[in-house]
């Protein structure tokens, strides 16, 4: 209980099964000094441990262009977008092995992933980013996402992987999003400059005080607090908790996962199932449209799975992999809409067959329906 008698909302964490870890530049590279391996190796033992609890993890990592400017001898950050590119390219190779080494020692093996934002705002490569990212999860390999610096010259001058950690839990349908960063969390004014600030113990992400107490960025990392509570709100979105909590602290992705009061936690306002259900019923635009057999409608309706070539009529409209179409009863009645898996002319040619002879078909298989159930919503 807290002071005030209510049950803390921290209360949950322990009970957090898929987490996404982001770690900053500052703390990676020790304020600038290089790949700090000695800190890597102790947040990957923690992360090995709590793989070993049964947590699924998935690793968001910056410090690529920081440990390129190390290796390439530049002691301040340069200003050019080529430079800047080049310096990730060097660094991003030292960091994924550093990684790889590092999980190697507890039998885990890691995954290079390079996204950036439009990945993930684009429909289909969405799709084919969480495919990939659940296969990964699914077969326990511990995912290392970085954003894709090295040739999108926009994510170098406006993007942050607090957002793109943020993006990663929406994606996934993680439980919690940890952003370790180089302060014990978030302080209700700048510690740098009030020395009577306070740090915050729990709060809702969509707390419209947050803003107002966050400050900016340092000069390695192109975050701050602010970046922090706007990744906060994005997952979510999804029904991801955030915490934000200082690296530096000893075992700290431990204590948290044993429920320990450390950093500071922005709550969600609904479960994560309950939240991605009312993303997708906000997406008003729709591409095509299915027609259902009533014997699809009841699986869809009653059962709550998902929808497979098999029980669908007939296909409407033109629409590719990951946009969102309709689905219909026999009378023409909307019984609930979702992000189909086909283009339309693949779903024509498979519609009414056995997922068993998507492959025979259509030469390959993506998925085994049409329509996931967790991208289906009832209407």
């Amino acid at each position: 209980m807290s002071a005030q008698g209510f049950m803390s909302k921290r209360d949950i964490i322990p009970q957090a099964k898929r987490w996404v870890v982001k770690i900053g530049s500052a703390l990676l590279t020790d304020d600038g000094k290089g790949l700090d391996a000695v800190a890597i190796a102790g947040w990957v033992k923690q992360m090995a441990e709590l793989r070993q609890r049964g947590i699924e993890l998935v690793l968001v990592s910056s410090g690529a262009v920081a440990a390129g400017m190390r290796r390439l001898g530049w002691s301040s950050r340069p200003t050019e977008i080529h430079q800047l590119q080049a310096a990730a390219a060097v660094g991003q190779m030292s960091l994924v092995q550093t990684y790889e080494v590092e999980f190697q020692r507890y039998g885990l093996l890691t995954a290079q992933v390079l996204l950036d934002h439009d990945d993930l705002s684009s429909r289909q490569r969405y799709l084919n980013a969480r495919s990939t990212l659940k296969t990964l999860v699914n077969l326990q390999v511990v995912p290392v996402i970085n954003e894709n610096d090295t040739v999108v010259t926009d994510e170098i001058r406006f993007g942050d992987n607090d957002t793109l950690g943020a993006l990663v839990a929406n994606l996934i349908d993680a439980d919690l999003l940890v952003i370790l960063t180089d302060q014990k969390g978030m302080y209700d004014s700048d510690p740098r400059s009030n020395p009577s600030a306070q740090l915050l113990n729990e709060i809702a992400a969509a707390d419209p005080r947050l803003e107002q107490m966050a400050g900016g960025g340092g000069v390695l990392g192109r975050g701050g607090m602010i970046t922090k509570v706007r990744a906060a709100r994005v997952a979510a979105r999804s029904g991801a908790d955030t915490i934000i909590v200082g690296g530096r602290i000893e075992n700290a992705l431990l204590r948290i996962a044993e429920g320990e009061s450390l950093g500071t936690f922005l709550w969600a306002e609904q479960q994560p199932q309950a939240a991605r259900k009312r993303w997708l019923s906000g997406q008003l635009q729709t591409r095509g449209t299915l027609v259902l057999d009533d014997g699809a409608v009841r699986v869809v309706r009653e059962q709550g799975k998902s929808l497979l070539p098999v029980g669908v009529k007939e296909v409407r409209g033109d629409f590719t992999r990951g946009d969102m179409v309709i689905c219909v009863d026999l009378q023409g009645r909307e019984v609930a809409r979702g992000l189909v898996n086909y283009h339309a002319e693949e779903a024509a040619k498979i519609i009414g067959k056995p997922s068993s002879q998507i492959e025979q078909i259509l030469g390959y298989r993506d998925d085994n329906e049409l329509i996931h159930r967790d991208n289906l919503v009832l209407s």
